[in-house]
């Protein structure tokens, strides 16, 4: 299964440099009133399949659970949801005064409002009452793009009520009725997700390429590059001494969960946001853009480190058992 998980992965990169690819080969398919249709497929039906599909699949059981790791669950959130955006604000002030592409840097305050990974999110939130990627993403966004964005407040709430919780609680009510079915037959949903996000991102970018005024510099793409490498890299060294120390109460499984959950980003969850966020925005597809390289540089990271980090999470359980008195 992780191998199996892993090549969806490796294809799923490798889908969205293709989908960039096609867009710019092809922009006029993918455009707004184009044969495609986004404004109504993506908008609407491809977000709202992504979410349902999330329902669908979400483990039921796992919301349960989770009520057991609530000191857990809470320091992901306001880590990714309140430490990570307004860090990524103040670095933002620096790089203000940088050549970088302005979008970019919009886009990088974006990824620092996204919660993370769809599974985790949902999970996590409902163990506490709630579901604040939802809401809270939507709320930091127009709070540090207030300027950047040309949507009605409540247009954006009521999108996102009618494209993202509808779906996801619908399919958590189906999925109780096929439960049976879904664990013997157990369908695709990671692809299913996938292929519809390689959509939008498709759509996305044939906006950008059918406009002749957008123009991106590699060097911006470059140093984009470099500091979410950066950021994501200081972000894990951050949580593991904070979770490793003395007084945190965390196992050193928790201090895992922690590194890898407050530092991931969602893109499942991302991108249609910022479709619905930035609807009809000229730059909406530079802002994806740090997105779209922070979540492959989140895998790629995660692949490299998680030998040691194994080993040292082993080590360290080993240690504690040796330490314990016997009775």
């Amino acid at each position: 299964m992780r191998l199996l998980e892993r090549m969806r992965k490796e294809w799923f990169m490798i889908g969205i440099v293709l989908a960039i690819a096609g867009a710019k080969l092809e922009p006029s398919i993918g455009v707004n009133g184009g044969p495609l249709m986004p404004e109504i497929t993506v908008s609407y039906i491809a977000v709202a399949t992504i979410f349902f599909n999330s329902g669908l699949s979400l483990n039921t059981e796992e919301l349960t659970s989770a009520l057991v790791h609530i000191k857990l669950h809470l320091f992901i959130q306001i880590f990714t949801l309140a430490f990570f955006p307004a860090a990524i604000w103040l670095l933002l002030q620096i790089l203000s005064i940088t050549p970088i592409n302005e979008w970019l840097l919009k886009g990088l305050q974006t990824v620092g409002c996204m919660p993370p990974p769809v599974s985790s999110a949902v999970i996590l939130t409902k163990a506490v009452g709630g579901n604040e990627g939802i809401v809270v993403t939507p709320l930091l966004l127009l709070l540090f793009l207030h300027s950047s964005s040309s949507v009605p407040f409540t247009s954006i709430f009521s999108q996102l009520f009618m494209t993202v919780v509808v779906p996801l609680i619908i399919g958590q009510i189906v999925q109780r009725y096929i439960k049976d079915w879904l664990e013997r037959k157990k369908p695709p949903f990671g692809a299913v997700s996938s292929s519809v996000l390689l959509m939008i991102i498709y759509t996305t970018f044939c906006d950008t390429f059918s406009n002749p005024n957008i123009d991106l510099d590699r060097f911006s793409l470059i140093l984009i590059l470099f500091i979410i490498c950066s950021i994501q890299l200081s972000f894990m060294l951050l949580t593991f001494i904070f979770s490793t120390r003395n007084n945190s109460g965390f196992t050193p499984a928790d201090t895992v969960a922690v590194m890898f959950c407050s530092t991931h980003k969602s893109l499942t969850l991302g991108i249609p946001m910022l479709k619905i966020v930035f609807a009809g925005h000229e730059y909406l597809s530079l802002i994806s853009v740090p997105l779209l390289i922070y979540h492959p540089v989140q895998i790629l990271l995660g692949s490299v480190l998680v030998p040691t980090i194994r080993s040292w999470m082993v080590s360290r359980q080993k240690g504690v058992k040796l330490t314990r008195p016997t009775v």
